[in-house]
């Protein structure tokens, strides 16, 4: 019966243009601003395969968007654009299994050092908080801003800066020397841990391979913002 209500409701209200980017492609779809967010995933599983369940759309960095509210309420309107984060189910089945060795590596894990007393790491830290770092909070969940986050370092020791272009799927990570544009989608895992002594502050890293090798480490991460990046890349 409700199903019955909300469509009677997106008769009587003109659909409105939305984009979807998925992919780097854009994909147009058309719905009343009545309609309710699980109806704009079906719509969404139609042009690009990705069921709802596996859907992760963002909209303005909103952490997640409730499938029971309509369209409008979710502040969308004409012309909004959403990113989509997700896999088809074709993606999900061609999945590769990794090999034994590689999950027996796997496991120790938990009972390794904390990763800030790392030698490789602590070489890093060992440095100080850098003269340009952005003022970290402790315990707190701050949006992403909108301009770039600066005053990190890297492993060598080299300026940071982080972008999120959300319209891209992509997150830029600039140096002195060049910038690295990586689809978010590629980014396998977050990993991120508070920094002894400065708890205002995380490592993080970016698993952009299967191994551990393939991690791209981040210093000096203000901790207010550390959900807020890893829900974005990951689509939380």
């Amino acid at each position: 019966e409700d199903g019955d209500v909300a469509s009677l409701a997106d008769v009587i209200e003109d659909p409105v243009p939305l984009v979807v980017i998925f992919n780097k492609k854009k994909h147009d779809v058309s719905l009343p601003l009545s309609a309710k967010m699980a109806a704009l995933r079906l719509e969404i599983q139609r042009l690009t395969g990705v069921p709802p369940a596996m859907q992760k759309l963002i909209y303005k960095g909103a952490p997640k968007l409730d499938d029971a509210k309509t369209l409008r309420e979710l502040g969308l309107s004409s012309g909004s654009k959403l990113m989509l984060v997700g896999s088809t189910l074709d993606d999900v089945l061609n999945l590769e299994v990794p090999p034994p060795e590689q999950l027996k590596d796997d496991k120790p894990q938990a009972t390794k050092e904390p990763i800030c007393k790392q030698k490789l790491h602590q070489k890093v830290l060992d440095k100080g908080v850098p003269e340009d770092a952005i003022p970290g909070i402790r315990n707190a969940k701050d949006s992403l801003p909108d301009v770039p986050l600066s005053g990190m370092v890297n492993k060598s020791g080299g300026k940071v800066r982080l972008t999120f272009k959300l319209e891209l799927d992509q997150i830029w990570i600039g140096t002195k020397e060049r910038t690295e544009k990586i689809n978010m989608s590629s980014i396998k895992q977050v990993i991120s841990e508070a920094i002894e002594g400065h708890e205002e502050y995380h490592i993080m890293a970016l698993q952009l391979g299967t191994t551990e090798a393939s991690r791209y480490w981040i210093y000096w991460v203000p901790a207010q913002y550390v959900d807020a990046i890893r829900d974005t890349i990951l689509g939380k």
